[in-house]
């Protein structure tokens, strides 16, 4: 049985897609893999090209902001492998009955997004279709050119990396069930820590994240789905490697705490996208840190990248063992607030 909701879960992925990818070609450096952010191909005059995919599920509280949620989310995963995003094709689905205004503000936001990140929207399909409750991103399509050299995907970690988080965990989590249950948790847990919170909303990006780190990294990964620990054993996973990362050194900000702890959800395992995870040589880490601090981006060493086992260091010393997160609590969380409205 598939998932309710959200990505495929990994034994039906290794299951049903893994085994089935098409002709085998060699250019393709980077192609389908757990944890992996985008694919890589070696064009003939050896520079690469980064190509990303990803929908967009039209969740009504995206709707004022759903142009940016569109590019970010997928340039994002560009970035990731440390090419800067240059190329935006997108499937645009609709409703039957959206009005012109409604298509003309993701638009216009989607083409703001793009100029701002020197993105050029190349082409797409947009129509209205029945069975489709909100607008949805069907599928944007974002290119990146650069140099072998620069690929950081996530597969890429070597034992003994510091392993680097920026910003925190639960930034989506935090981000949309602020905007969507604002009255609610406005009344539980004050107006402050809730605008704080709605603030997160725009942190849903790690394109200037990935691309400050890109130079010195070896691996980068946005933690998505499962959040935090999920992208961390990703990060291992993918690398063949192990990994020790210790909670005391997980800064986890009031208002995501208590947004999180209204909705009895785990932050360190709760959709992250906007918190980048970074695999760097000891001597890097901290210029890692730094660069970031200068773009206004906090950072975190949390870990380190080993040739042993993966662990997850609780705060009181208790080693557990560090698994892939099946089900992201998150989407209980939102449907209740949708339950409730």
């Amino acid at each position: 049985m598939l998932p309710a909701i959200g990505k495929v879960d990994r034994s039906s992925f290794d299951r049903i897609i893994y085994p089935r990818l098409g002709k085998k070609d060699n250019t393709v450096l980077i192609g389908p893999r757990h944890g992996v952010d985008a694919a890589a191909i070696e064009l003939p005059d050896g520079s690469v090209m980064v190509v990303k995919e990803d929908p967009t599920f039209g969740l009504p509280v995206l709707m004022p902001h759903f142009g940016w949620a569109i590019v970010h989310i997928c340039a994002s995963d560009v970035a990731c492998l440390g090419v800067k995003p240059k190329y935006l094709s997108i499937s645009l689905l609709l409703p039957p009955g959206t009005s012109s205004d409604t298509l003309e503000s993701i638009w216009k936001e989607v083409d703001e997004e793009c100029d701002k990140l020197g993105i050029a929207i190349i082409g797409g399909h947009t129509g209205s279709y029945p069975g489709i409750a909100y607008p949805l991103n069907g599928g944007c399509t974002v290119i990146g050119l650069g140099k072998k050299s620069q690929l950081t995907p996530a597969s890429n970690a070597k034992p003994g990396d510091r392993l680097i988080m920026t910003k925190g965990p639960a930034i989506e989590a935090t981000g949309i069930l602020a905007c969507q249950a604002e009255e609610e948790l406005s009344e539980a847990i004050g107006v402050e820590l809730t605008e704080k919170g709605k603030d997160y909303f725009f942190q849903m990006t790690v394109i200037k994240d990935a691309l400050t780190a890109a130079p010195n990294a070896h691996a980068m990964h946005d933690a998505t789905e499962g959040g935090l620990l999920n992208g961390i054993y990703e990060i291992a996973a993918a690398s063949n490697t192990g990994v020790t990362v210790y909670e005391d050194k997980i800064i986890v900000p009031p208002e995501v705490k208590e947004i999180c702890d209204y909705f009895n959800i785990d932050p360190l395992v709760s959709v992250s996208e906007g918190t980048l995870l970074i695999a760097a040589r000891p001597e890097k880490a901290s210029q890692i840190i730094d660069d970031l601090k200068n773009e206004q981006i906090t950072a975190w060493d949390i870990g380190e990248i080993t040739s042993g086992e993966r662990v997850f260091v609780r705060k009181n010393g208790t080693r557990e063992e560090l698994k892939p997160v099946s089900i992201d609590p998150f989407w209980a969380a939102y449907f209740s607030t949708l339950e409730e409205n």
